[in-house]
């Protein structure tokens, strides 16, 4: 009988590398409860008409990469593809958005793309997203936010800040109309893809990875000579903020974003170093979807980062981010009696020691082969049970890192105490 295997596209994150996936979640975590956001938990599965209805009904993701079914009542569930719409439909249902809100999630997401490094079909993202802010303080404030993330992760060189304004709906109407005129007149020399969104959507065909119409479009009208009055004060008081801030940025006229919703601010944080997948995390404003998905007029701006993208990037990098150890402690037994004390003092020891990590060596073996595990699990200290130890109702301490002072036995009363000390010397 042959193996059931994973579903393609949606990989096992394994113990050796969960650490790293945790510690880079304890710093986003932190980052954002520095900045006052809390955390939303949303489901995974949605109705399908709460994507096709902020998406856009013509955008990649409706028409080809969304996984949808019926379920036994016949109506359209579909996984989500992304996080804003069912943040959105949670603060609506929920009358969050009486006052201004500050909301972040994480958790995964599916599309149903071509596997590569970088991009898989279940993929995973944090979230941030803001309700009731109209001025562009707050549009700044994210991006400063997530530039302070990549300066703590140790790769804020090894990325690029891009950003433009789509302006309001009017105006981009105007440019649409604009650009399909001009693009008109080159049909032919548009590849296959950006003829289609000729028809459907054509802006996204100025993000068009096709190096020949990219160089069609370079005698395209400018979406910046659209732009409606406020959005371009809108603007130009957002890049003054990041100015004032020192934070460098590029002007990226052709950034539009993939989704129906955004309007004025855009941006994306790219890197080169991921190669094709070389967009780590955009956002943006969307200040119509609120009402669009049923709620009253209110403005948000937020933005999703990839969580696969950001520890290959730690990886390609050599980020300063330390994989946490398995254990702070780790307790050695030889020997039956031995392992009974063990035990017994280890758990005496986790009562008092509630935020130390000790970590208990099972299945026997010999002393030699113990302390390799020890060694191994990162812990500052080993713990060592013998015969004599039982006899002498001691336990040997041994530092297994150079700062954490000198092997000594050490009373079974006096354990706690010695503890806190050689790990304290150890940090």
């Amino acid at each position: 009988m042959s193996s059931i295997r994973a579903i393609r596209g949606m990989t096992d994150i394994l113990p050796g590398d969960t650490p790293w996936w945790q510690a880079l979640e304890a710093q986003i975590g932190s980052l954002l409860d520095s900045y006052g956001y809390h955390e939303i938990r949303m489901p995974v599965v949605e109705q399908t008409a709460l994507f096709s209805r902020s998406i856009g009904e013509v955008t990649d993701i409706v028409e080809k990469e969304m996984y949808t079914f019926e379920d036994r009542n016949g109506d359209s569930l579909s996984l989500r593809p992304e996080g804003t719409a069912g943040c959105v439909r949670a603060a609506i249902q929920n009358g969050l958005l009486n006052t201004p809100q500050k909301l972040w999630y994480a958790g995964p997401m599916f599309r149903h793309e071509r596997p590569q490094k970088g991009r898989q079909r279940q993929f995973h993202q944090v979230g941030v997203e803001t309700f009731g802010i109209a001025t562009p303080d707050i549009d700044a404030e994210l991006i400063l936010l997530s530039a302070r993330l990549w300066q703590r992760l140790g790769f804020l060189d090894e990325v690029e800040l891009q950003l433009n304004s789509i302006g309001s709906s009017e105006s981009r109407a105007a440019y649409r109309d604009a650009l399909v005129a001009y693009l008109g007149q080159h049909r032919d020399a548009l590849d296959e893809d950006s003829q289609r969104r000729l028809e459907t959507n054509p802006l996204r065909i100025l993000d068009s990875k096709n190096p020949d119409t990219q160089a069609l479009l370079d005698g395209a009208p400018s979406l910046a000579d659209f732009l409606d009055e406020d959005s371009a004060a809108h603007f130009a008081r957002l890049r003054e903020l990041l100015d004032a801030a020192g934070l460098s940025y590029t002007i990226n006229p052709r950034l539009v974003r993939g989704l129906d919703y955004y309007n004025r601010t855009v941006f994306e944080w790219v890197t080169t170093r991921l190669g094709a997948q070389g967009t780590i995390c955009a956002g943006g404003r969307y200040d119509g979807l609120v009402a669009q998905l049923g709620g009253k007029d209110t403005p948000a701006v937020g933005f999703a980062m990839g969580l696969e993208r950001l520890v290959l990037l730690l990886a390609e990098t050599g980020s300063n981010l330390a994989r946490p150890a398995d254990a702070d402690v780790y307790a050695i037994a030889v020997g039956d009696a031995a392992q009974v004390q063990a035990v017994k003092s280890v758990e005496s020891l986790r009562d008092e020691m509630q935020n130390c990590r000790l970590l208990v060596h099972n299945g026997g073996g010999s002393f030699k082969s113990q302390m390799k595990k020890a060694d191994k699990s990162g812990a500052a200290v080993a713990l060592i049970w013998g015969e004599d130890e039982v006899a002498g109702q001691t336990v040997t301490l041994k530092p297994l890192r150079q700062s954490a002072g000198e092997q000594r036995q050490v009373p079974l009363a006096e354990l706690a105490g010695a503890l806190h000390a050689a790990l304290a010397e150890s940090n």
